[in-house]
């Protein structure tokens, strides 16, 4: 009942706070039905001029039909797009209530509607057929009105969609202005620039480097689109009329969209070569524009010779124009002159990082940055450890240094690797680096870092009898605990633990995950504690790798658990003792915290995470036969721990992608096609 009820009154909420908005909705199908503008074109109506705005109906003081003229569809399949249309009232509604959406309808509809008139009555005293068609020519419709709300609702998004979504809203009004030109067309395009006057929410010097290179990219996309669909499709906008018959040749269209993206790609990595092939594309269309429309106007006849149709050639100057003027405003987020291959600021040796983190503290995952193949970028408050995989820069953990020096060291970085066109985001950060990112980035919950406190730990009571058992089942069996580094144990011992990984790396497919999660190459730093339950033969039950947690002034305040293997046919509860008899040591030894670290994918997301948080469950439960990651999380749950999310840091989803491309590479660096294609296969069948 919960979990059928839930959704119901979901709706039914959002329903009860768009009251306005449904109400134009119906009143607009009711008037459809009576006036039978649902099945019959109502411009076929003998009373159509009546209720039909425009320049004629103000003139035959018909000063009512902007009221009526909202409620009234021209044609039938029209009523789609018009209902549609309301959802930017609806969402203005619910976000600012109904008195102030029906304002921006009303006043953008009455605006749209006169202002359309008045501008035709200007314009039709100039030698312009296109404003002589469009002042004799009337209309009915709500699109005024619900354009201006769109707007609106537009300036209540988070950014960046925002910026996103305006450029979106100028395209399609531009487009729409410049190749069709109905009344319609120049009503849209009015009330879009009454609300941004009044909004003004559309700022791109304010938007982020990256912001600006992906609305540079998305523009250009576009105007590749537009030149493709005006040559295949004839316009009628306000410098004329085109035909199929005078197309553009193919070759010249497919030369110019390659030419356009390979700009494009340029310009969404922040390429200073693909800035100025764009603005030398920008300038020599609007040239091509402004030449024919002068030469239209002195020799009308010649000009189809010199630039093809004339209203493709001035609206695509026009648009090419608005794309000049925003890659001039964001001409400093281009200035990358070729592929960046690292971010590092000078050579910084991984002593140098272990002694920051002695010094200073870090978290627990922090010691993870000492592995091999991490990257350091030197800020002026610490040092930021990274891997780049497919564009993206991923910083591991938490930048190193004084916890005040954080939000610099992330501010830094994020600024460098924009510069380079590369992609950041944090990957098992911790909350306070959450606190440090920019106001308007996203954070996604990875995992949960379990944290057993050593204090007065001492295995008591019912929530501990596993462990406890474990203890005595390895006592009757003679199993010893041994807690030593991989320097000091003999050559035999090694062969074992080895043989034993390799078998684990045997049974997955893949080779062993990295990045997050070490091997035996990382345990052989000294100062990783091995834990080691050894059989009365000698043979290795199993293994565990403890990393140091620093609190600073070179204490060791806890450890992270890193590498778990156990022998096949071994000691059952192999990995409850070790752990348990870690603890107990650790704690003897003054240790404050024992970290279980987080599984990967084995997060319990909650449904205010959203679709993303729902799709990395899933994912985490199709990759479970492979690696077991939630089988995992609930052993660690033995152990009584406590939890501390651990955080994806990035800028907005239009990364999401980029960034699992990125965390693929890095988990799985050694990875083949081949093996990659046998796992998805695996999981398939399973």
């Amino acid at each position: 009942m919960t979990d059928e009820g839930t959704p119901r009154r979901s709706v039914l909420s959002i329903v009860t706070r768009i009251p306005a908005t449904l109400t134009f909705v119906a009143l607009i199908l009711i008037v459809g039905v009576i006036g039978q503008g649902l099945w019959r074109p109502t411009a076929d109506q003998d009373w159509f001029d009546a209720v039909a705005y425009g320049l004629p109906s103000f003139e035959q003081g018909r000063f009512w039909t902007p009221i009526t003229g909202t409620f009234f569809v021209v044609q039938p399949w029209v009523y789609i797009p018009t209902l549609l249309g309301f959802w930017g009232m609806a969402y203005l509604e619910y976000r600012r209530g109904w008195r102030v959406a029906v304002a921006y309808y009303w006043i953008g509809q009455l605006f749209a509607i006169s202002g359309s008139a008045l501008f035709l009555v200007l314009a039709r005293t100039l030698p312009w057929p296109w404003a002589h068609d469009l002042a004799a020519t009337v209309d009915v419709g709500a699109s005024g009105g619900t354009m201006a709300c769109i707007a609106a609702a537009i300036g209540l998004f988070a950014a960046p969609w925002r910026q996103r979504a305006w450029i979106l809203l100028f395209g399609f009004a531009a487009v729409s202005l410049l190749y069709l030109g109905q009344l319609a067309d120049v009503e849209h395009a009015l009330a879009v620039l009454l609300v941004l006057s009044v909004d003004r929410s559309f700022r791109v010097q304010r938007t982020t480097v990256h912001e600006q290179r992906l609305l540079a990219f998305g523009t250009i996309l576009v105007l590749g689109v537009v030149q493709i669909i005006v040559a295949l499709a004839p316009t009628n906008g306000p410098f004329g009329q085109t035909s199929l018959s005078a197309q553009t040749s193919v070759p010249d269209v497919l030369f110019d969209t390659v030419v356009l993206i390979i700009a494009a790609v340029g310009l969404r990595r922040g390429r200073r070569w693909a800035w100025i092939l764009a603005l030398v594309l920008a300038a020599l269309n609007v040239f091509i524009g402004a030449l024919a429309l002068f030469v239209h106007l002195v020799f009308p006849s010649d000009v189809t010779d010199i630039a093809g149709d004339l209203d493709v050639t001035v609206s695509a100057g026009f648009l090419w124009l608005a794309f000049a003027v925003l890659l001039l405003v964001a001409r400093h987020a281009f200035r990358v002159w070729r592929q960046a291959r690292t971010l590092t600021t000078g050579p910084v040796a991984v002593d140098e990082v272990k002694d920051l983190i002695r010094e200073q503290g870090a978290g627990t995952l922090s010691w993870m940055t000492t592995w091999d193949r991490m990257e350091f970028f030197r800020t002026s408050t610490g040092i930021v450890p990274f891997q780049v995989h497919a564009g993206v820069a991923i910083v591991l953990a938490d930048p190193l240094g004084t916890s005040e020096g954080r939000a610099t060291s992330v501010r830094e970085f994020i600024a460098a690797a924009e510069a380079k066109a590369l992609t950041p985001c944090f990957f098992s950060s911790s909350s306070a680096t959450k606190e440090a990112v920019p106001a308007d980035w996203q954070s996604l919950t990875v995992a949960d870092d379990t944290i057993v406190d050593l204090a007065d730990l001492s295995f008591q009571g019912k929530a501990w009898a596993r462990v406890r058992q474990s203890f005595s089942r390895a006592e009757r069996e003679d199993i010893a605990f041994r807690l030593t580094t991989l320097a000091d144990i003999t050559w035999g011992i090694r062969q074992q633990l080895r043989a034993i990984s390799e078998s684990w790396v045997d049974d997955k497919g893949l080779p062993e995950m990295r990045f997050t999660l070490g091997t035996l190459q990382e345990a052989e730093d000294p100062e990783v504690r091995l834990a080691l339950a050894i059989s009365p033969d000698g043979d290795i039950d199993g293994m565990l790798s403890w990393l140091p947690v620093y609190g600073g002034d070179g204490r060791v305040r806890g450890w992270t658990l890193d590498l778990m293997r156990r022998r096949d046919g071994g000691f059952g509860a192999v990995m409850e003792f070790l752990i348990g008899s870690s603890a107990k040591a650790f704690s003897e030894e003054g240790a404050e915290i024992l970290s279980l670290s987080g599984a990967p994918l084995a997060h319990e997301s909650t449904p205010d995470e959203g679709v993303i948080g729902t799709m990395l469950a899933r994912m985490g439960g199709m990759l479970e036969p492979v690696y077991g990651f939630r089988s995992l999380h609930q052993f660690k749950k033995k152990f009584n721990p406590r939890y501390e999310p651990i955080f994806l840091l990035y800028r907005d989803e239009g990364d999401l992608a980029r960034i699992g491309t990125g965390l693929t590479r890095a988990f799985l660096p050694d990875a083949t096609l081949k093996q990659f294609s046998a796992a998805g296969m695996e999981l398939i069948r399973r």
